[in-house]
């Protein structure tokens, strides 16, 4: 680390580990009737590369109109929230597309105390190297957790928390289980505290399509990733090339869903688990879901789970959302 000792903490809960681990989820998922791997595994080393390729594709337009909304409207988001802040982000990672919030608040309080709570600890190191310098009125106490575990573990403050959760990661989950995972993160905050949620929008099917199956081929090889972390890691016998990515976007559900589509009759023999899992040609393991919202539907998250969206604010193509969710 380059910042100094005061401007940084870590407290490591050593709940990372509690994620499902990489052979309990292909003994799990791989036996079951409809074959599947959450998506959780997609970011080792080489995963997590790939989807920094991901973000710079032309057809991939979620990570730009986020980072828009956030730069131009970061006045806007903080003067709507109510300083004096404290501010939390789910998911940190490098932390770059918070820099223009903490900025924000800089403008209009003398500290800043960020939280960021991330299982990551290399991702919050880095993202505490990226926002300190020339920031001597910032403050970084992070956390190196689960979620929730990391929110329980905030501690009481004076000031109004703001909790990010950008980049459309909410999309991960289907709608009832994104209402009720913020329905118990509000416990943890005290009435007039906010989320800040990045929720991507229902839009046509071929630019949705488009987005998770780009022309380059890079999101193919981020999903068949999974094989290559079953053939590194596990041992596991499997040609990655012997299957192939798809991405189908159900419009009447408003979800985007990848798939590794078996090419051929086949059996991927995994010997480190004592397992053979056959395949059928055309049979699909499903790695990953990414649910979109249409205003009325972020409407009805802030009801279902008990706070009160107070503000959307949209890119200039109206492709993305920030929303800002008040605990009552």
């Amino acid at each position: 680390m380059r910042s100094r000792p005061h401007d940084y903490e870590l407290l490591d809960l050593g709940t990372a580990g509690h994620a499902e681990s990489l052979s309990d989820a292909v003994v799990r998922g791989l036996t079951s009737e409809r074959k599947s791997l959450p998506c959780h595994l997609f970011y080792d080393e080489r995963g997590s590369r790939l989807f920094e390729r991901i973000t710079q594709l032309d057809e991939y337009y979620p990570t730009r109109a986020d980072e828009e909304i956030l730069r131009d409207r970061a006045r806007e988001i903080v003067a709507a929230t109510g300083p004096p802040i404290e501010l939390v982000e789910l998911g940190s990672g490098s932390s770059t597309k918070t820099a223009p919030l903490v900025d924000a608040i800089l403008e209009l309080q003398e500290t800043l105390d960020y939280r960021p709570i991330d299982v990551s600890r290399a991702a919050l190191e880095w993202g505490a190297d990226s926002l300190l310098p020339d920031r001597p009125e910032l403050r970084v106490r992070a956390v190196c957790g689960d979620y929730e575990d990391g929110l329980a573990r905030l501690g009481p403050t004076t000031r109004r928390r703001l909790v990010l959760w950008l980049g459309s990661s909410i999309g991960n989950l289907t709608r009832p289980d994104a209402a009720a995972f913020l329905r118990r993160a509000r416990r943890s905050l005290a009435p007039g505290d906010a989320f800040l949620i990045g929720i991507d929008l229902r839009k046509d099917r071929a630019v949705l399509e488009a987005a998770y199956d780009d022309a380059e081929g890079v999101t193919a090889e981020f999903n068949k990733n999974l094989l290559h972390r079953l053939r590194d890691e596990l041992g596991a016998h499997v040609d990655p090339d012997a299957f192939v990515h798809r991405a189908v976007y159900d419009v009447e559900d408003g979800t985007v869903r990848m798939f590794l589509e078996s090419l051929r009759d086949q059996i991927v023999r995994i010997e480190s688990l004592g397992l053979e899992v056959p395949f059928t040609a055309g049979e699909r393991v499903h790695t990953e879901d990414s649910t979109k919202y249409s205003l009325d539907e972020i409407a009805r998250l802030a009801e279902d789970s008990g706070t009160t969206l107070e503000r959307t604010w949209l890119d200039g193509e109206a492709r993305f959302s920030e929303s800002l969710f008040r605990r009552g």
